[in-house]
């Protein structure tokens, strides 16, 4: 059973999912001492969270180090993931766009102070600010409203994304590891050994570990919010 909303149980594991990073009870204590929350009851509803399975725990000698479970949060492939950042690149060009053409008028207005008249002034000072207030609005819309990945969501992402690039660099320099040991001694040559027992490097099928680092360190330089 879901613990209620306003229960420390509820306050605790929505702490946990948001952060989705390992924790101990100090992190979790510190983070939300706005509830008055006891560092005893925090880990108390760490452990009931952690023995009913909601939430994933790790002991590392009298510590335990706590972490949302992975296989609540939903995983985009790597078509969605591009998709993902070509339409924030279309939104950030549209932002730049607006920020430019308000950056015109703003031009225009100190322009138009200066050679008209004060009567023609204010008429013209009222249309343009109508106009300014119209490009920020639609700026407005397109820095909180047209939200494509939700920041705790883009995080979980990119943590699970780091966490699967960290097991394909481990998995991958086992087998090197195992095939050079298989290989060193052997009379076969390792090219034709490899296409006798079928086995395809990720470049054989079109992959590259070094691409999925770029775009993990790509999206750490992206600037926050965007």
């Amino acid at each position: 059973m879901a613990p209620k909303s306003d229960s420390a149980e509820a306050i605790v594991l929505n702490f946990v999912n948001e952060q989705n990073r390992p924790v101990n009870t100090q992190n979790v204590a510190d983070a939300l001492q706005k509830f008055n929350l006891k560092k005893a009851a925090i880990q108390k509803a760490l452990d009931n969270l952690a023995d009913g399975g909601r939430i994933s725990f790790k002991e590392y000698g009298k510590q335990k180090i706590y972490l949302a479970r992975q296989d609540q949060f939903q995983i985009p492939n790597n078509e969605e993931l591009n998709q993902m950042k070509e339409q924030n690149a279309d939104t950030q060009k549209q932002l730049e766009d607006q920020k430019k053409a308000i950056s015109e008028v703003e031009a225009e207005i100190k322009s138009l102070q200066s050679n008209l008249t004060l009567e023609q002034i204010f008429e013209r000072e009222v249309n343009l600010r109508l106009e300014v207030q119209e490009m920020e609005e639609k700026l407005s819309k397109l820095r909180g409203g047209v939200t494509l990945v939700k920041p705790e969501e883009r995080k979980a992402v990119e943590g699970m994304l780091s966490e699967m690039i960290s097991h394909w660099r481990k998995r991958k320099r086992m087998f090197k590891d195992l095939w050079d040991t298989l290989t060193e001694n052997s009379p076969k040559d390792p090219k034709e050994f490899k296409e006798e027992l079928g086995i395809e490097y990720d470049e054989d099928v079109g992959v590259s570990l070094q691409s999925y680092n770029d775009l993990i360190q790509n999206g750490k330089k992206r600037p926050r919010g965007q």
